[in-house]
């Protein structure tokens, strides 16, 4: 079982159900969860080959009107969603600072459902590692908050740009291996190894999803960089990362839902 359906699973027993009223609004928990995956994933800094740091220190800015609905909940949610990352982070051989902080925060520049998700590393005495870089993800457009420093965006698929040895650390010199891309649906990894990859209920479909809700060729996977989806006409469109879009660009850790299957996409050098 996944680390976010654990989560899930976890949050329909707290409080007699009440997160389950809580949570009928736009913005799910199990949202803001990949978000924080995703936050790490794209943050990860390479200190050596056997050590990668990734921000244990987070900040999750919701609409007022998101932000009032959960704010009563907002410390046990936090727990919840920091025993995720540390969960997560623990199957991807991740390491942090200090301890790991998920806070909610109001935001006005966003609407009923959007999200934003920044992100720092901080040492276990609480000072900064570095430069306080925020960085955002989720379903609100990526703005930096007012007053937060500019950086240029990498492109995506590119690794993480290392922060600095730890001190007595040898500077390693690192190679770019080949880009692997791959999908993940109900634990099972279908390389994408063409140019285009077509999701679908057809035998024809490159890689076929047996589920009522997805069309004959529903969806094809361009592996372009960056990599792109784009939904072929089905009748239930496509979500990407809570999102309902007719194209959206790919990162490693988007999730797309078709129907009712999710698709994990990644991708890797190697």
């Amino acid at each position: 079982m996944g680390v976010l359906k654990r989560f899930e699973q976890r949050l329909e027993g707290l409080v007699n159900g009440t997160f389950a009223k809580v949570f009928k609004s736009e913005v799910q928990p199990v949202e803001i969860a990949g978000a924080l995956q995703r936050e790490c994933d794209n943050n990860a800094t390479i200190w050596n080959r056997d050590r990668t740091v990734v921000p244990n220190d987070f900040i999750v800015e919701l609409s007022g009107g998101d932000y009032d609905r959960l704010a009563p909940y907002s410390g046990q949610l936090g727990e919840e969603l920091a025993g995720m990352v540390k969960e997560y982070a623990k199957q991807q051989r991740y390491t942090f600072m200090g301890e790991i902080k998920v806070h909610l925060e109001k935001s006005p520049s966003l609407d009923t459902g959007l999200y934003r998700v920044r992100s720092r590393t901080l040492a276990a005495s609480s000072s900064a590692h570095g430069p306080s870089s925020p960085t955002f993800g989720g379903a609100a457009p990526m703005s930096p908050p007012p007053g937060a420093p500019a950086y240029p965006a990498r492109p995506a698929g590119a690794p993480p740009v290392p922060a600095g040895p730890p001190p007595g650390a040898g500077a390693a010199a690192g190679f770019r291996g080949t880009l692997r891309r791959w999908v993940e649906i109900n634990g099972t990894r279908h390389q994408i190894s063409r140019p285009t990859l077509v999701l679908g209920r057809s035998t024809e479909a490159d890689v076929r999803i047996d589920d009522p809700g997805v069309s004959r060729r529903h969806c094809e996977i361009q592996a372009t960089e960056p990599a792109t989806i784009r939904d072929l006409g089905s009748t239930n469109g496509i979500v990407v990362d809570g999102q309902h879009t007719k194209r959206a660009t790919l990162r490693d850790g988007s999730r797309v839902v078709v129907g009712s299957t999710t698709v994990i996409y990644r991708q890797a050098e190697g």
